[in-house]
Order: structure tokens, then sequence, then C-alpha cells
């Protein structure tokens, strides 16, 4: 077919169609410049910085640039972040407090503030890692009250089950599930769950099903 039919068919203009032709035929010719770029942030951050917080760094630079693009010239130089990422554990040795899973799997509730379910969390947001910890209720998966910090100290628990607690009426006692990670084996918190009269309800540890 003639090339101003298939242009016309692609809605594509001649100018463009040309330009990326030559894009094609001539690699950019900034790539060097940008891979010399990558290794500086590479080479002043003792290979910590993986290709995350290098997009993050050229973007502070003034340089917009998409991430898969960075992570692919820094294969091409053979850079890796040498930082070895540690995965949060809520678990600390042997758990000391053990309660029974009257949970028991029943993942729905007839009336609200009947079952409430809880976990921490840990993610990334550029580079920086924050922990959330929620409650949410298992009538309608509201999300009753939260917490996020960037370390997962007792207080991201103990202050979100503050303010879930000043949401309770007076007849109000869900029970609360959880894992046995260590903010709910805690003194504080289960004083707080026995000064209220909540009914405290822990999955198996290992069995993430328990917590599905």
């Amino acid at each position: 077919h003639a090339l101003p039919l298939l242009l016309e068919a692609a809605e594509l203009s001649r100018s463009t169609f040309y330009y990326q032709v030559n894009a094609l035929a001539h690699p950019d010719e900034g790539e060097e410049e940008l891979r010399g770029r990558i290794r500086a942030i590479y080479d002043e951050n003792q290979g910590r910085y993986g290709y995350r917080r290098i997009t993050l760094e050229l973007a502070n630079q003034g340089e917009a640039i998409n991430h898969k693009r960075v992570q692919r010239l820094m294969a091409e130089l053979g850079l890796q972040s040498r930082v070895r990422i540690k995965r949060y554990r809520a678990f600390k040795g042997a758990a000391n407090v053990v309660v029974s899973n009257d949970l028991g799997r029943q993942f729905e509730a007839q009336t609200p503030n009947q079952k409430w379910v809880t976990d921490v969390t840990e993610f990334k947001v550029q580079g920086m890692k924050l922990y959330l910890s929620p409650i949410m209720d298992l009538y309608n998966g509201e999300i009753v009250a939260y917490q996020m910090k960037r370390r997962p100290v007792f207080d991201l628990v103990g202050e979100m089950l503050d303010q879930a607690i000043k949401k309770l009426s007076p007849e109000d006692r869900p029970m609360i599930h959880s894992d046995q990670g260590w903010h709910y084996q805690h003194e504080n918190y289960r004083h707080k769950l026995a000064k209220h009269s909540l009914k405290q309800s822990m999955s198996r540890r290992g069995n993430c099903l328990d917590n599905a």
C-alpha cells in the first residue's frame, strides 16, 4: 500500500512518521550522557541506590525519565543496589501470649462492630519504608481506624486501637482478630482490650488462611 494511504488510515502525520523512522535509525545521542549521570549517582551513594531511587534523584535534578528506562540502562551498565532489602517481621522470638482463634475463618459479620480484623503492613513510597496499621470491620469492609508511621513501634498499633475504641457506642463489644505479632501480645495492647471488655482472637502462627 502507498504510504499516504497508510498514514491516513493510521491518522498519523507524515512528519511524525519520518521523525520516528529517523529516531529508530539514530538512537538517542543523549543516552551516553544519561548513563554517565546514572553511574555518578550510583557511585556517589556507594552502590546503595537501586533504579527507583536513582530515578527519583534524576527527577530532583530536573530529568523527567521513566523508571523502566533507568532500570534498563543500569542493567546494561551492570549496576545493582548492594543493599539487601530487609522484610518486616511481626514476630520476635517465641510467642509469649497466645489466645484462641475465636474468629475461626468466619469472615462475615451480621452487624457492625461485631468482628474487627487488624494487621501491620510494610510498604515503600519513593524509596522510604512506611508501616500501616488499620482495623477493618468485617460487616462491610469499612476501615474503622488506622495509623501510619515510619517505624513499626508499638504506638503504631496502640494509637490505632485508641482511635477505634473512641468510635464505639457503650454497648458495642467487637472481637478483634489479628496474627501473633508482638504488638498484639504487648501488655498495653491487651490491657486496652480488657479495659473495654473487647475479646481478642489470634490466628495460628504461619497460617495465612486464618487471616484471609
